[in-house]
C-alpha cells in the first residue's frame, strides 16, 4: 500500500500498519511528538490501523487537532481524578474545546480547594505514565460493562447509538471511558495543564434534564505556553462586564428578583440612556415613526403571526388556555403590535415606506442555563423597528438599514469587531418555517446580492433564519470568544399575508407591501455589556455616566468647585465635585480607578484667574486651561462622538 505523506513524499509498505509504527518509521522524533494524525483528512487516533492506499498527515502538538487530543486526553486524566477523590461522582461527557477541555459529573458543587486537590492527583496519573488502550464491544455488551460500572449516563448515550454499533473505550489503568477518541498513547503526554473553573450545566444542555457540575480546565505542550495563556485568562476574567460591570456600579442582580433580570443601577442606566435618545434622535432624521405598544397581548395575536405554533416555548404565558377565557403572553417582538399601527389607517402606494420605530422592552423565557450577566436575559430593550415598504422599494431600504447599523457601529467605535451572517432557512426542518421553498430561495438571494453589492464580507449560515423569513445577523465575540447576535435585518415577505395588511396602488388594487424588520442598534444591555468588554471600562467621553469630577485641592476652594461644577452643568456635561477632605492625590487616584475621562484641579490660582488644570485619562496632565476654553473642548468631543485615544503617560500624583 502507498502512504502519501504531507509534504507529497510516498511511504510503501507491504502489510497494513497503525499510524504511530508508521510515524516511528519516519522518525522516532516524530513519534514521540504525534498527537493523532489525518488520514485522507479525517482526525484519527494514532491506533488508527491503515490497510490501504491513502493521504497521511501526522498530527503534533503545533497542530490545532493535536492539541485537541491532548486536551482530550487531559479530560479523561481529570475524569480518573474525579472517580479517584469522589467515588460516587457519575461520568456523563468530556470533550476537548477551544480554550481546553471540560468534564461534567454528576456531582455536588466542586470548590476551589476541590480542584486543587484533583489537580494534584491529575499529576500522579500523568507521571506514572499509564498507556491508553482503546478496545471496542457490541452495543448490549456495552450497556452491561457500563451498567456494571455503575455509570448510568453512559448507558444512556449507548442506547442512543444503533444497534449494530461497535461501541469503542479507552482503558487506562482502571479507569475506563466511553470514548470515540482521539487519545494520546500515555497520560504522560499531557505536560502542562490547568483546572480553571467549574460550574453548573444541565445533561445535554436542556434544564428539564439532571443538573450537573462541569470542571473546565485548559492543556497545553509546554509549560511557557500555559503561563502564557493563564496570564491572558487572568486579563479576560477582568474584562468581563459581569465582573467589571458590578465593580463599577453599572448593574446587580438580586436572587429575590430572578436570573436573568438584571437591574440597571444609576451610572448603567444614565449609558444607555445616553444610547437611547442618540438612537432615537439618529432614527428621526431618517424618516421614522415612533411607536409605543402594549407590553403584552392576547394569545389570539401570536396565533395570527405565527409565534404561537413557532416560538411559543420562548414566551412567557399568562394563564391556562385550558382553564381561563383569555390568556395573555408578555411579547418576544413588537413586530404584530407595529401592524396593526399600520392596519389601523389605509395607505395608499404613495405613503410607503413607512418606517416605525419603537424603544421595545421584550420578554423572553431564556435557559437559566444560558443566561449571563447583560448578555443573555429575560427581560430587555431593544431599538427595535419595521419597515413597511412596496417591493420595488425593498432592496434599497434594505441598504439603508444595513447603512444604519454600520453608522451605529461606527460612532460606537466597533465597527471592526463584527462578521456578517446570512441566515439562511433550512430546507430539511420545513416545519420550522412558514412559505414555500421557491419565496426564501428568492429573498435569500436578494440578500446575498445586496451583501456583495456593497462589499461586505459575510458568511452564510443554514438553519439560523426567523420563522418567516431570512436575515443579516452582525454578530460580535465577547472576551470568551462566545459570539453574541448585535444587530439583525430581516427580510419579510410572508408575514402581510397572514396578518391580512395591504396598499391601494396606482390601478385602485389591493397589493401586499413587504416588511423589513431591524434593530438599528440592537439591545441595549448586550451593547452595554459589549462596550464594557471592549473599553475595560473606559468609556468614550459622550457615553460616561460622569464626565468630569472637579477635585479642590482643600476646603478652601470648595466655593470655587461648585461655580466649576455648575457651569459644567449649564452646558450639558456630567459632571460633580469630590469634596471630602481627602489629599488631591487621593482624590486623582479615586478618579482614575473610576475612569472618568476628566478631572478638574481648582486651587488658589485657578481661583483667581478663572482656570481649571486639566487631567485626563488620555494625556495626563493637559495643563491649565480657562473653564470656558475647556467647556468648549470637551462640548465638542461630546457633540460629535469622538473616542479619543489614550496615550501611555507619566504622571505624578
Amino acid at each position: 500500500m502507498k502512504i502519501t505523506l504531507k509534504d507529497g513524499s510516498v511511504k510503501e509498505y507491504g502489510e497494513k500498519k497503525s499510524v504511530y509504527d508508521i510515524a516511528l518509521d519516519i522518525s522516532e522524533g516524530l513519534a514521540r511528538a504525534a498527537c493523532c494524525a489525518r488520514v485522507d483528512g479525517k482526525v484519527k487516533d494514532l491506533r488508527t490501523v491503515i490497510d490501504s492506499d491513502c493521504s497521511l498527515e501526522i498530527c503534533t502538538a503545533e497542530d490545532k487537532d493535536g492539541l485537541a487530543t491532548i486536551r482530550h486526553t487531559a479530560s479523561h486524566v481529570l475524569a480518573e481524578a474525579v472517580k479517584n477523590l469522589f467515588p460516587d461522582a457519575k461520568l456523563t461527557i468530556g470533550p476537548s474545546i477551544d480554550t481546553g477541555f471540560y468534564y461534567d459529573f454528576d456531582h455536588a458543587p466542586f470548590s476551589r480547594e476541590d480542584l486543587d486537590a484533583l489537580e494534584a492527583e491529575m499529576k500522579k496519573i500523568i507521571k506514572a505514565g499509564v498507556k491508553l488502550e482503546k478496545f471496542t464491544l457490541p452495543r448490549q455488551e456495552a450497556i452491561k460493562f457500563m451498567e456494571e460500572r455503575e455509570e448510568p449516563y453512559k448507558v444512556e448515550l449507548i442506547r442512543d447509538l444503533p444497534e449494530d454499533a461497535e461501541i469503542s473505550f479507552y482503558r487506562q489503568g482502571d479507569f475506563v471511558d466511553l470514548c470515540a477518541g482521539p487519545h494520546l498513547m500515555s497520560t504522560k503526554g499531557v505536560k502542562a495543564f490547568k483546572l480553571t473553573s467549574s460550574s453548573m450545566a444541565y445533561w445535554r444542555g436542556k434544564s428539564e434534564n439532571a443538573m450537573l457540575q462541569r470542571i473546565y480546565g485548559t492543556a497545553f505542550n509546554k509549560k511557557e505556553e500555559l503561563e502564557e495563556y493563564l496570564a491572558y485568562w487572568e486579563n479576560v476574567k477582568n474584562r468581563d462586564h459581569n465582573k467589571l460591570g458590578r465593580e463599577m456600579e453599572l448593574f446587580t442582580t438580586v436572587d429575590v428578583i430572578g436570573q436573568g433580570l438584571p437591574l440597571l443601577m444609576p451610572k448603567g442606566a444614565k449609558i444607555i440612556q445616553t444610547m437611547q435618545r442618540w438612537i432615537e434622535d439618529e432614527e428621526e432624521k431618517r424618516g421614522y415613526l415612533r411607536t409605543k405598544t402594549p407590553l403584552m397581548a392576547k394569545s389570539d395575536l401570536y396565533k395570527i403571526s405565527g409565534h404561537w405554533d413557532h416560538y411559543l416555548d420562548g414566551m412567557f404565558v399568562l394563564g391556562d388556555e385550558k382553564k381561563d377565557k383569555e390568556v395573555l403572553a408578555l411579547r418576544p417582538m413588537t413586530c404584530p403590535f407595529q401592524y396593526y399601527v399600520y392596519k389601523a389607517t389605509q395607505h395608499s402606494y404613495r405613503d410607503l415606506p413607512l418606517r416605525y420605530g419603537e424603544t421595545s422592552t421584550l420578554f423572553r423565557n431564556e435557559d437559566s442555563g444560558e443566561m449571563h450577566g447583560l448578555t443573555r436575559v429575560r427581560q430587555f430593550t431593544i431599538s427595535e423597528g419595521h419597515l413597511i415598504v412596496r417591493p420595488d422599494q425593498m432592496v434599497q431600504e434594505f441598504k439603508d438599514c444595513l447603512a444604519l447599523a454600520k453608522y451605529c457601529l461606527t460612532v460606537l467605535g466597533v465597527e471592526e469587531d463584527v462578521t456578517y451572517h446570512l441566515s439562511k432557512w433550512d430546507p430539511d426542518n420545513r416545519e420550522k418555517y412558514i412559505g414555500e421553498p421557491e419565496v426564501w430561495e428568492e429573498t435569500q438571494q436578494h440578500i446575498r446580492s445586496i451583501l456583495t453589492e456593497l462589499d461586505i464580507d459575510f458568511v452564510e449560515d443554514v438553519g439560523e433564519a426567523a420563522f418567516y423569513g431570512p436575515k443579516v445577523d452582525i454578530n460580535a465575540r465577547n472576551v470568551y470568544g462566545k459570539e453574541d447576535t448585535m444587530i439583525t435585518i430581516q427580510w419579510d415577505a410572508l408575514l402581510a399575508e397572514q396578518f391580512d395588511m395591504y396598499y391601494i396602488d396606482q390601478n385602485g388594487d389591493k397589493v401586499r407591501p413587504y416588511i423589513i424588520h431591524r434593530t438599528s442598534m440592537g439591545c441595549y444591555e448586550r451593547t452595554l455589556a459589549w462596550l464594557i468588554e471592549k473599553y475595560e471600562g473606559k468609556f468614550p467621553t459622550w457615553l460616561c455616566p460622569e464626565q468630569v469630577r472637579v477635585l479642590p485641592i482643600s476646603d478652601k476652594y470648595a466655593d470655587y468647585a461648585a461655580k466649576v461644577e455648575a457651569q459644567l452643568k449649564e452646558n450639558g456635561i456630567l459632571a460633580s465635585t469630590d469634596n471630602r477632605s481627602e489629599k488631591i492625590g487621593f482624590k486623582i487616584r479615586e478618579a482614575r480607578l473610576d475612569k472618568l475621562p476628566y478631572m478638574l484641579v481648582v486651587g488658589q490660582k485657578e481661583e483667581e484667574e478663572n482656570l481649571v488644570s486639566v487631567r485626563s485619562r488620555f494625556a495626563g496632565d493637559e495643563g491649565q486651561k480657562t473653564l470656558g476654553e475647556f467647556i468648549d473642548q470637551i462640548c465638542k468631543e461630546i457633540r460629535t462622538k469622538e473616542i479619543r485615544k489614550e496615550e501611555p503617560v507619566t504622571t505624578a500624583g
